[in-house]
């Protein structure tokens, strides 16, 4: 990388303000229901530790809208740090108080405290740099390990940054490392999965992914709009009218690049968009009175087949509602694909993240990143403004 990581800072008995991604699911009773992103933190978080460093964590979790709200406290976090590291790390209410200071001035090496939600701070959705200079007065340096949150030029994740030494935890450099070799050295040939609702939230990937990737695959409800384009019928399903116009100019661009665009060859279907419709079986046309919901099996062999000859694949999107049992097979064919390819894999975060978990293969896939909109603005060829506020190595170095 071309930024600094921990590796480069010194860390013995300098307080270590650090932006980590906790935002995890919360039951109605407040517990929390998955530590995967607080158990990814570890590693940088124990590093920093052990080489003596008093670390100041700070996080967001949910959308509180500037002001403090109960359902959104990080003190569950704060007790499952606590129970991961074995001693206490206390939760500072208010980051931005005198006494907060006076805790952090007094911290021991070695130990951490947690700062309280930072989105309870007006500002931070809005980088204020005010809000960005208070919070780095809890700092000697800073360490950026919320991959999930660097698309965000957010006061604690861009702000900070630009005020303090600012290295990139071990979380965020794997995380770079990866789409860095998938993005400008990837393994051939290259294959793109993609699903997910719309083609409108997709088309700026796949028209990055058209000059790097040998074979496009097309599932979700983006697939029905790209099919309709070519005269197939689609029956009720999903059609996104306003990008119909890019996704034809799609097809005609993977064609003239040589690229394979695959669409699904045949299709689940319901007679309605709910959980108990029954899941039927059909071609690649849909009857008028049925919706696609899911790819159908000659499909996911079809699929299959192409990641199992893969030299890496990414994949970002559920093939169908992964949610309902009816409708989840294509989802599952391609994340057991992924799972038995000899190629590099890479899963996006958000649906297809959690569709390897809930199928449980997320440990048989190469990479799973915590950052679903991060993931995705990377493979549409963006700079994260995170990535971007990190301080530079110097030349020689």
């Amino acid at each position: 990388m071309a930024k600094l990581t921990i590796d480069d800072l010194e860390l013995e008995g300098r307080r270590v303000l650090m932006r980590a991604d906790f935002n995890v699911p919360l039951d109605a009773e407040g517990r929390i229901t998955d530590e995967k992103r607080i158990v990814a933190s570890l590693p940088t978080i124990r590093t920093i530790l052990d080489r003596g460093g008093r670390l100041v964590l700070m996080s967001h979790l949910g959308r509180p809208k500037g002001k403090p709200d109960s359902a959104c406290s990080l003190a569950p976090v704060a007790e499952a740090l606590s129970r991961h590291l074995k001693f206490d790390v206390p939760l500072i209410a208010h980051p931005l108080s005198d006494e907060a200071e006076t805790v952090v001035d007094q911290l021991e090496d070695g130990r951490a405290v947690l700062l309280e939600n930072v989105r309870f701070l007006p500002g931070e959705t809005e980088g204020d740099p005010e809000l960005a200079r208070a919070l780095a007065r809890l700092g000697d340096v800073f360490v950026n390990d919320a991959f999930g949150s660097s698309h965000r030029a957010h006061a604690s994740v861009t702000g900070v940054a630009a005020l303090l030494p600012a290295a990139a935890g071990l979380l965020l450099q794997k995380e770079m490392e990866v789409f860095d070799r998938l993005l400008h050295a990837p393994p051939r040939p290259f294959v793109a999965i993609l699903g997910g609702a719309k083609v409108g939230d997709k088309i700026k990937v796949i028209e990055n992914l058209l000059d790097l990737a040998n074979v496009i695959l097309i599932g979700g409800g983006m697939a029905y709009t790209f099919l309709e384009i070519q005269g197939h019928a689609v029956g009720r399903s999903m059609v996104d009218e306003k990008h119909r116009d890019l996704a034809k100019a799609t097809l005609e661009a993977a064609r003239d690049k040589g690229v394979k665009l695959l669409l699904p060859i045949d299709h689940v279907v319901g007679a309605e968009f709910s959980p108990d419709t029954k899941p039927e079986s059909c071609g690649q046309d849909i009857p008028g009175d049925r919706m696609g919901l899911d790819i159908g099996p000659e499909t996911r062999d079809l699929y299959a087949k192409e990641v199992a000859q893969a030299g890496c694949v990414v994949w970002n999107g559920p093939m169908g509602v992964f949610e309902w049992s009816g409708f989840d097979k294509g989802t599952r064919a391609v994340a057991e694909a992924c799972a038995k390819t000899t190629g590099f894999t890479v899963v996006g975060g958000g649906d297809s993240a959690a569709a390897v978990a809930k199928f449980g293969l997320a440990d048989q896939i190469d990479h799973v990143s915590t950052g679903g909109g991060a993931s995705l603005e990377l493979l549409e060829g963006k700079t994260l403004p995170g990535i971007a506020a990190l301080t530079d190595k110097p030349e020689n170095g």
